[in-house]
């Protein structure tokens, strides 16, 4: 037996080394089957990593600002604007100007210290400028640095939404260069201290994290570096597991085996979740400072910067409007870490952590809700680059939009609306405000909630726009000008009209009255409708139609007697084309919401404008202004003139059969308005032109104070003298005389003021 035993030993001995032998080589097999499927794993995770990081790392939103404000000599712009252009821009006001992003104040001058911005033209540097003002605008503008005048200056423009992606992800690029030391300085020490130090993972961090969540009992601590997070947020979701951690540091590791620390911080930065605003993410360091704070990430305080830092933990735990303790709290840690480390003073610490969290105001979005106006822009942008524009990625749309004429026009319309209701209940209201200077639409409202995304009566309706039309009845007249003048007599009889089927038409007067005679001028003014009939069959309503259509009326109008009167329907933005014209000197220029598109690498697209025209003879349009001017200060229109006395404003009032449409257009030297009040059911309101839309267009101008028009008489416009009675051109000596603007052209006085010569005249004369 004892031998037996001693024969089987060297027996198991071989065979136990023959397992082990089979055994290893089935795990160096399984090693290299491993190391192969990692490897070729790593491969792809590097593939999707080099695209996202190498190529369009997101989706930038397509951005829309407003017009930037030109400054120069001679502007129409003044000094209670441009401070109220300021505050919405979010520059803070000083004694002195040390930095970007402020401006100090006097009664006449501004200083102002300019942050540098993306302009169509190219970028903008900061600049220091000195602004001054007098009675008509800006009298100039002065570079700090060398005191040279400048012949033009922009202010940036304001940027009023993004278009996001289904993603709903939103966020504002910021390059690393531009974000501020103390942000990436307070990240490093907060997330990941070692971050110039490790490979993309740190296994002490994670080995830390394990045994503080052991001993706790709960996960209370993270072991992620910040390239491991920048892989999660970047390619993976937020599932707790194994297999997902393994991958996030596999994919960490290649991360920063091909990038730099910087390219990964400038990832991390302008992706990382900030906060929810609404149905938008909001994403990155840039969009965050704008959300939290209303300013450039540039221009913030280091206590706001450490605040930024802070609230990556949990956005909505601390969430600074509804827990502000909590998120103080947490802005003095990252502020007391930044001390420790020596990044800021004890004195700057302090002053740091007892200063309040400076959030904006909760009430006021971030995102304008222009309804109308974006309609009308995305319309536009259809029109010229086709329907795909807005979904590429990074592009940026330059809009006229005045943000201060927006906020004017909204606050006219709710509070006008308001008490119009009271008298006429439903009314609803459509209203357009343009640039006069650039043909350009400021300011457009589609809803007497003007918020509100549904029917755009500022574009929309077809109302008829009755005296609204009498202007470019009395341009078509005057520029015929050896037959009228503003003083030429008009006949205001009772008439009667037959068309071809035998149906009559007899036009009244507001008033239902007859004056016999009335001069040119008084016709206009007190919009009255026999003598404008009148008017209009002397130079044929076939020239009244082609002055209306060449002044920017892009819809047919039939050449009837009626349209003498507004029988011609139309929309708030239809009479704000035609009126822009009367206010440009008779230039016709179709009206536009886009100044210019760039694409994602800031390159202007190209796109066709269409050509000017002079419509009007820039001297007949004169004499039409003078009487627009004259209907404010003593026409149908006088209440608005009562209002801004000293203010020389230009309107027309306009109302419809049984009072179902209220119209007014209007401008002062800087901006052209036109409003429309009614139902839309086409119900009578009891309204009146200058009880209903002229109403809000006052309203309008308490929130805006007025331009006074120049109104300085253009080539080939004389001081005339006319008789009072007869509309004949006298001497400026002769009695019963007027004086009025004249056509060079055709004005001919009358020698010895229309008096036979006497003898002695006679004599002298021969």
């Amino acid at each position: 037996m004892t031998k037996k035993t001693t024969t089987n030993k060297p027996l198991a001995k071989k065979a136990t080394r023959s397992w082990w032998r089979s055994l290893w080589s089935l795990i160096w097999k399984l090693t290299l089957v491993g190391l192969a499927v990692v490897t070729f794993y790593a491969i792809y995770l590097d593939q999707i990593i080099a695209q996202k990081f190498e190529g369009q790392k997101w989706h930038l939103p397509a951005q829309m600002f407003s017009r930037s404000m030109a400054l120069y000599p001679g502007a129409a712009v003044n000094h209670p604007q441009l401070m109220a252009e300021l505050k919405l821009l979010g520059y803070r006001k000083v004694a002195n100007p040390r930095q970007v992003g402020e401006f100090s104040a006097s009664s006449t001058r501004i200083e102002l210290w300019r942050r540098p911005f993306l302009h169509p033209e190219g970028n903008q540097a900061e600049q220091r400028v000195m602004i001054s003002f007098d009675s008509e605008g800006v009298s100039s503008v002065k570079r700090m640095s060398d005191k040279r005048e400048l012949a033009v200056f922009h202010l940036e423009p304001v940027l009023l939404d993004r278009i996001i992606a289904g993603d709903g992800e939103d966020r504002l690029f910021v390059p690393a260069p531009q974000m501020p030391q103390s942000i990436i300085d307070a990240l490093i020490l907060v997330e990941d201290r070692s971050f110039y130090d490790h490979h993309g993972v740190n296994p002490l961090a994670i080995a830390r994290a394990a045994l503080v969540n052991i001993s706790a009992g709960r996960t209370v601590q993270g072991g992620s570096t910040l390239t491991q997070q920048l892989a999660k947020n970047f390619f993976l979701s937020s599932e707790r597991s194994i297999v997902r951690k393994v991958r996030e540091a596999l994919m960490a590791l290649i991360i920063d085996f091909r990038y730099s620390k910087d390219e990964i911080l400038e990832a991390y930065l302008n992706e990382v979740y900030m906060g929810q605003d609404k149905a938008r993410g909001v994403h990155g360091m840039g969009l965050a400072s704008q959300f939290y704070f209303g300013r450039p990430v540039g221009e913030l305080t280091v206590s706001q910067q450490a605040f930024l830092v802070a609230v990556i933990k949990g956005p909505s735990y601390y969430n600074p409007w509804r827990y502000p303790e909590r998120a103080q709290e947490r802005r003095d840690l990252v502020l007391r870490l930044l001390m420790e480390n020596d990044k800021l003073t004890v004195a700057q610490y302090k002053a740091a952590a007892e200063s309040p969290l400076g959030l904006r105001s909760s009430q006021k979005s971030v995102h304008q809700k222009l309804p109308a106006f974006f309609a009308v822009v995305k319309q536009e942008l259809r029109e010229r680059y086709g329907d795909s524009l807005l979904q590429q990625s990074g592009v940026k749309v330059y809009t006229t939009l005045d943000p201060m004429a927006q906020e004017a026009a909204e606050k006219a319309v709710s509070s006008t609306m308001a008490s119009l209701d009271k008298r006429a209940k439903n009314i609803q209201v459509g209203m357009v405000v343009t640039d006069k200077y650039t043909g350009g639409i400021a300011a457009m409202v589609g809803d007497k909630v003007p918020g509100y995304e549904g029917f755009n009566r500022a574009v929309e309706i077809r109302r008829p726009i009755g005296s609204l039309i009498k202007p470019f009845v009395y341009a078509s007249a005057l520029n015929q000008s050896d037959k009228f003048s503003l003083a030429t007599p008009i006949d205001d009889k009772p008439i009667t009209l037959k068309n071809e089927q035998g149906k009559t038409w007899s036009p009244k007067n507001f008033d239902k009255k007859f004056s016999g005679q009335v001069p040119l001028l008084t016709a206009i003014k007190d919009s009255m409708n026999v003598p404008t009939v009148n008017v209009g069959l002397a130079v044929g309503v076939d020239n009244v139609v082609s002055t209306l259509q060449k002044s920017g009326w892009d819809e047919s109008v039939s050449p009837y007697p009626s349209m003498l009167l507004g029988a011609v329907n139309g929309s708030p933005l239809m009479v704000a084309q035609v009126y822009q014209t009367l206010a440009d000197e008779g230039r016709y220029r179709k009206l536009t919401s886009i100044t210019a598109v760039l694409d994602s690498q800031n390159q202007a697209l190209d796109v066709s404008r269409a050509p000017s025209s002079q419509a009007i003879a820039p001297a007949t349009d004169y004499l039409v202004q003078y009487a627009m001017n004259h209907v404010v200060r003593s026409g149908t229109a006088k209440r608005l003139g009562a209002a801004f006395p000293g203010v020389r404003l230009a309107g027309k009032t306009g109302t419809s059969n049984d009072s179902r449409d209220s119209w007014f257009a209007g401008f002062d030297e800087r901006n052209v308005a036109a409003i429309w009040v009614g139902q839309d059911d086409n119900s009578k309101t009891g309204l009146y032109g200058s009880s209903g839309a002229m109403a809000v267009y006052q309203a309008f101008l308490q929130q805006r104070p007025p331009l006074s028009l120049r109104m300085v008489p253009v080539n080939g416009v004389i001081n005339g003298y006319f008789d009072r009675t007869t509309g004949v051109a006298k001497q400026a000596n002769c009695d019963n005389i007027i004086s009025l603007p004249a056509l060079e052209t055709s004005y001919r006085p009358a020698e010895n003021c229309g008096e036979p010569l006497s003898w002695w005249q006679k004599l002298v004369g021969g």
